[in-house]
């Protein structure tokens, strides 16, 4: 039974205390035990707690349990409470609903009554981080799905169901667009963390002066109020730095200390928070250059980098691009209600022969931009006209004056020189991959290779050409 932290007990009769928690862990939940207010805040305070189950009226205490329950939304407002009393009555109950707690429970109580509201608790808050992640990141790359059958592609997948059941951390390299964070999506949803949060650190968008309160919270003293930071917010989940370079080297500092030790103080705190995070970097730039130049602390590097995973750059995939192209397709139907759109083989090969600087990312916004602009009578593949110039110049095909130069010539030197062409295309298209070209045009690979030698087409383009190594 998992829950994304201990389930508090708050109650000052420790009888009633020892009941709950018997209950609770004989269902395989982990809890802890607080006697009054002041313990509760204290142990709200160093870890946040996967639910709180709180007793109104507490004797030898501060606060009672609906000024507790005050506090405690005011700390952590997605925090699911249940409030417990021996002398409730109607409006205690309504008072506490509306103060934000989930649900109230009259002593004595039945075990199967606490354990249904414990569990319904739970799962309502569950579902609402999931809810509340999904309206944050309904987008194109938030689809769970690694499309592809290269040979990058199936190594990344395999890497992926290897690193997502062990709590290691990830450093995840790639070009901008090439899918990191869609990775690191992937093995958060593929560990046994998969039911906390996914928390996403916008390191580009943390500045000298609110890094460390948005990573680590803030604390006022002397007062309730206090900032939840993203460590926190990912609790028993996964927290994932975007651009790790970008962060400031003083703040850098302090998660060294937070990944190593898994704890850290808030700021203006003087208590430590302990917290169970999974963490994942990425960085579309070249780490040993950003570590050389200062950019990079070299011991935060090697604290993330505990197990490497690089995303191939789009035109190193191209093979890639058909099943990705219909993919995408079907991202921007369902989001704009457009209806979808067919490619005729020349598109596709001209997408394949394209070398996509943006990668996904620049792939998508293209097909967006085809899918809305695209006649209404989407019965028919689209031709190369729907697409971008910089993508329809790439057409193996050459265009009208290299047609009018062929008619020209006789036929076996007209054949000759469009095959010449042909083959010179499909090089680049697989990037000199000559094994995954014959499996496109459809010749034995030796036949290809007295081919092209005829032809005088050169393949020496990459050296994992003759081996059907990733392109």
């Amino acid at each position: 039974m998992m829950t994304t932290g201990d389930i508090l007990i708050v109650d000052d009769e420790r009888d009633i205390r020892s009941l709950i928690g018997a209950v609770l862990r004989d269902e395989g939940y982990p809890t802890v035990e607080a006697a009054t207010a002041g313990e509760a805040r204290d142990i709200l305070a160093a870890k946040p707690p996967g639910l709180a189950i709180l007793d109104i009226w507490m004797r030898d205490s501060d606060m009672d349990g609906l000024e507790l329950l005050e506090w405690v939304k005011g700390v952590y407002p997605e925090l699911p409470v249940l409030m417990i009393s021996g002398h409730g009555t109607i409006e205690t109950a309504v008072q506490a609903i509306r103060n934000g707690a989930f649900d109230f429970i009259e002593k004595p109580f039945k075990e199967d009554r606490l354990l249904l509201m414990v569990r319904r608790a739970l799962e309502v808050s569950r579902l609402e981080r999931e809810n509340a992640e999904l309206r944050e990141k309904v987008s194109e790359d938030a689809e769970p799905t690694l499309v592809g059958v290269s040979p990058a592609i199936k190594t990344i997948r395999t890497a992926i169901e290897r690193i997502a059941p062990t709590a290691s951390r990830v450093l995840i390299s790639g070009p901008n667009g090439s899918g990191k964070e869609l990775a690191a999506r992937l093995i958060h949803h593929h560990s046994d963390r998969r039911d906390a949060r996914f928390i996403v650190a916008n390191c580009a968008r943390l500045g000298p002066d609110s890094a460390d309160i948005e990573l680590f919270g803030s604390e006022n003293m002397g007062t309730s109020r206090r900032i939840v930071g993203l460590f926190e917010q990912a609790h028993k989940g996964t927290l994932y730095f975007d651009e790790i370079c970008d962060l400031p080297l003083e703040t850098q500092g302090k998660i060294v200390r937070a990944v190593a030790e898994q704890r850290f103080r808030r700021v203006g705190g003087n208590k430590e928070v302990s917290v169970d995070v999974r963490v994942i970097s990425a960085s579309s730039r070249d780490l040993a250059a950003e570590i050389a130049a200062g950019h990079l602390r070299d011991d935060l590097y090697y604290r993330l980098g505990v197990v490497p995973l690089t995303m191939p750059a789009l035109a190193d995939r191209r093979e890639d691009i058909p099943p990705l192209a219909r993919h995408c397709v079907d991202i921007v139907s369902r989001r704009t209600g457009l209806a979808r759109i067919k490619f005729s083989d020349e598109v596709l090969a001209a997408m394949q022969g394209y070398h996509w600087p943006g990668n996904i990312r620049q792939m998508l916004n293209t097909i967006e931009n085809m899918i809305i602009m695209a006649p209404q009578d989407r019965s028919e593949p689209l031709g190369l006209d729907a697409l971008p110039p910089q993508i329809q110049n790439i057409s193996p095909a050459g265009g009208n004056s290299d047609m009018e130069a062929l008619i020209a010539l006789p036929l076996r030197e007209a054949r000759e020189a469009f095959e010449t062409q042909y083959m010179d295309a499909q090089l680049r298209r697989f990037d000199g991959n000559v094994s995954r070209m014959a499996g496109f045009v459809g010749m034995e690979r030796s036949a290809l290779h007295r081919k092209l030698r005829s032809l005088g087409v050169s393949t020496d383009r990459k050296a994992s050409s003759e081996e059907g190594g990733e392109g």
